[in-house]
């Protein structure tokens, strides 16, 4: 099949002032009473810090996502408290004060993007709504640049403007291109990377879907497919293979010009699309199969050079959830499950960017009972890279001493449902936030954090 190659800017768009008034809404800039408070830990005995509590629920990005604000002060969330769809909202970490980012239908908070440079936010916004049909007519998509400093202003003094005063458009997006992938920031902050599909939909199981919330059982689904120790290992290759047929491909938008222009196409399903936040012009992607893959984890260079494998896998490995960890390392999951599995080396690992030399940083055993097995499922690095932390299949979350190999239990029963805890530290590597179905026993998630105790660096 030809592969699309596309050059846009958007000038010739003249689309976008029209859908910026459009997407205005009055809750922009509203601010929510603090929910923060604190519990300890039955098993470790740890303080933990709940920073939200709603029905609706409140979840963060995913761990390969910057999750503070430039001045180290806001948490970025995103939930449905209006009712009006997922929107993003700011939560400062110590006061409490929760703050309304966004709001509308199609306001595209499912990979948001902090700058770690600058108080900006980027989304992208508009599409199909979720449920309509194929041929239902789309708003068009474009990236909105967010400008949070006046917007935190003029909420904290209870003076919010309309939305289109802390807007900017980079650009509407090819119609011709779907998201597949999100997208990230890269180091130097010129230039968004974009996880992209064309072409008509592969067919693919029913349960590939994200958990949403008129379908809050999907992502469980998928876990119980993933975990079930009865299903022959061939036939979970072959639905991992269904699901992950392409095309995918990635596309550099520049946030001064909005230019689109083609990184790599792959035949493959785009997934996970991330950069390095030390080293402009570094991307990490992945082959998306919602489970296993043949080769997971893949990097590129912005310009498209140096596209490879990253850390070379056997057919026997299942390889999962990569986030860089510092400025020459990535870190991941080498899971074990199930039971053939365990007859290789699993648990959390970090591979050299730069050598392509591979560590193994940890393993734990879990009986989930039933025959099923546990063990580590997500992970991260702390960016001073002393640690690593690195959540179970029971919802514990454990902190690994890079150095000596030593784990640490920092907080249990955190359920793992509706989603995961996709735990992440703090810029200066001395708190774990994660997001946790604890409160209300697996319906709806909360942000909370762990302080990592002083004793540990000793």
């Amino acid at each position: 099949m030809k592969k699309p190659h596309f050059v846009f800017g958007c000038a010739a768009l003249v689309a976008c002032s029209l859908f910026a008034h459009t997407a205005i809404a009055s809750n922009v800039g509203k601010r929510y009473a603090s929910e923060k408070k604190t519990y300890t830990d039955a098993v470790t005995g740890f303080e933990v810090t709940v920073l939200t509590k709603d029905d609706a629920g409140m979840s963060k990005p995913y761990q390969t996502h910057t999750t503070w604000t430039a001045d180290g002060k806001w948490i970025i969330g995103r939930g449905n408290r209006g009712g009006n769809g997922s929107q993003s909202f700011l939560i400062n970490e110590n006061t409490g004060d929760i703050i309304q980012v966004t709001d509308g239908p199609l306001s595209g908070t499912g990979s948001q993007n902090l700058a770690r440079k600058s108080m900006k936010l980027y989304v992208i916004r508009g599409g199909r709504a979720q449920g309509a049909a194929a041929d239902a007519p789309a708003t068009p998509r474009q990236l909105v640049e967010i400008n949070l400093d006046p917007l935190i202003t003029d909420a904290m003094s209870g003076k919010p403007k309309d939305a289109s005063a802390y807007e900017r458009i980079v650009c509407t997006l090819p119609e011709e291109l779907r998201d597949a992938g999100g997208f990230a920031l890269d180091a130097d902050e010129t230039k968004a990377y974009w996880g992209v599909t064309w072409g008509t939909p592969p067919p693919r199981p029913a349960a590939t879907a994200p958990a949403t919330a008129s379908n809050p059982n999907e992502r469980r689904s998928i876990d119980n497919a993933n975990t079930n120790p009865a299903e022959a290992r061939e036939a979970a290759r072959q639905r991992f293979a269904t699901n992950g047929k392409g095309p995918g491909g990635i596309r550099a938008i520049d946030l001064a010009t909005g230019v689109v222009t083609k990184v790599i196409d792959t035949e493959f399903r785009m997934g996970h699309v991330q950069t390095n936040p030390w080293v402009p012009g570094e991307i990490i992607y992945c082959h998306e199969t919602t489970g296993d893959a043949p080769q997971r984890m893949w990097t590129v260079r912005g310009d498209g050079t140096g596209n490879r494998p990253l850390y070379v896998e056997t057919p026997d490995e299942w390889i999962t959830h990569e986030t860089v960890a510092t400025k020459d390392e990535v870190m991941f999951n080498i899971m074990g499950h199930l039971p053939y599995l365990r007859e290789r080396p699993t648990g959390v690992a970090v591979i050299n960017l730069r050598t392509n030399t591979m560590k193994l940083l940890g393993q734990v055993e879990e009986d989930m009972g039933k025959g099923q097995l546990g063990g580590f499922w997500h992970c991260n690095g702390s960016p001073d890279g002393k640690w690593a932390v690195a959540d179970t299949f029971k919802g514990d979350v454990f902190i690994i001493n890079r150095e000596t190999g030593e784990k640490h239990l920092l907080t249990t029963d955190h359920k793992m449902k509706p989603d995961h805890t996709h735990p992440i530290f703090s810029p200066d590597s001395k708190r774990v936030l994660i997001q946790s179905g604890k409160q209300s026993d697996g319906k709806t998630l909360d942000l909370m954090y762990v302080e990592l105790p002083a004793k540990w660096s000793r």
